[in-house]
C-alpha cells in the first residue's frame, strides 16, 4: 500500500513537472515572438519609408476607399521637374509656411494651435504624406501615434524635395481626382507644368476642403485665401524658405 501511494506521489509530481515545463515553453515562445515583432516592425517600417523615397506610391489606402465610392479615379503621376514651380510655393505657403525650417512636426504651430483650440490644425506636410501616403484617415489616436513615429522616418529618409513632390501627387483636388497633374486637366486643361501664379495658388487653396470647394469656380473665400497663398508664395521664394524643395 506505501509502495502504491509513493508512486502516486512520484506520478503526480512529474504531471506537474511536466505542466511547468510546458508554461515555461509557452511564455518562452510568447516572450520570443514579442521580441521578434518589436524588432520586425521598425525594420519593416524604416523599409516601406525607404522604398518610396525612390519609387513613386502606385496607391493610397485613401485612393483605395474613394475608388470604391466614388468609382475610377483621375490620377496621373508628374515629376516634380514637370510640375510648374509656382504649385510647389503654392502648397508650402498654403500648408507648411516653414516647411524648410522643421524636421516634420512645427512645434510654433503646434503651440498656436493648442492656444487657439482644437478647431486650428497644425498638420505639417510631412504629416499629411505619411497620413496619406501609410495609413489610413481619422483622428484616432492609434493613426497619431502611428503618424507621429513615422514622420521622424520620412524626414531622415526622404528629401524635402521628395516630400513635396509626393504630397502633390497623391493629394486630392476634387472627388476621385488626386494629384496635381489630373488637377490642372480637371480643371484647367493644361499640363501641371503651364499652372500659372494664380491656377497654382487656387488650387492649394481648396486643399483643406477639395469636394467643397472649386479651382475653376471659386468662392468668394477660396479666392481670398488664393490671394494669400499668392503673397505667401512670393514671401517664401524670397525669404528663402523655398530653397529646400527647388532646385
Amino acid at each position: 500500500m506505501a509502495e502504491q501511494t509513493k508512486k502516486a506521489s512520484r506520478r503526480k509530481t512529474t504531471g506537474r513537472r511536466k505542466r511547468t515545463t510546458k508554461k515555461r515553453t509557452l511564455w518562452a515562445r510568447i516572450r520570443l515572438w514579442v521580441v521578434r515583432v518589436a524588432i520586425a516592425v521598425p525594420v519593416i517600417l524604416v523599409l516601406w519609408i525607404a522604398i518610396f523615397a525612390l519609387v513613386d506610391p502606385p496607391i493610397t489606402p485613401y485612393m483605395i476607399g474613394e475608388a470604391r465610392r466614388e468609382g475610377p479615379l483621375k490620377q496621373d503621376w508628374a515629376d516634380i521637374e514637370d510640375i510648374s514651380p509656382h504649385m510647389a510655393r503654392s502648397v508650402v505657403a498654403a500648408e507648411d509656411a516653414n516647411f524648410c525650417l522643421h524636421w516634420g512636426f512645427d512645434m510654433a504651430a503646434i503651440r498656436d494651435a493648442l492656444e487657439d483650440g482644437a478647431d486650428r490644425g497644425a498638420s505639417t506636410i510631412s504629416q499629411q504624406v505619411v497620413k496619406n501616403v501609410f495609413l489610413w484617415q481619422g483622428r484616432s489616436w492609434p493613426r497619431k501615434a502611428a503618424e507621429a513615429a513615422m514622420t521622424p522616418l520620412l524626414e531622415a529618409l526622404w528629401t524635402k524635395r521628395r516630400i513635396v513632390e509626393v504630397y502633390m501627387n497623391v493629394a486630392e483636388f476634387d472627388r476621385g481626382v488626386f494629384g496635381v497633374k489630373a488637377a490642372a486637366m480637371h480643371y484647367y486643361g493644361v499640363g501641371a507644368g503651364e499652372l500659372t501664379r494664380t491656377q497654382a495658388a487656387l488650387l492649394a487653396a481648396i486643399l483643406p476642403n477639395p469636394k467643397g470647394r472649386s479651382a475653376s469656380n471659386p468662392g468668394p473665400f477660396t479666392k481670398k485665401r488664393a490671394e494669400a497663398i499668392v503673397d505667401g508664395a512670393a514671401t517664401i521664394d524670397t525669404d528663402g524658405r523655398a530653397a529646400c524643395f527647388e532646385d
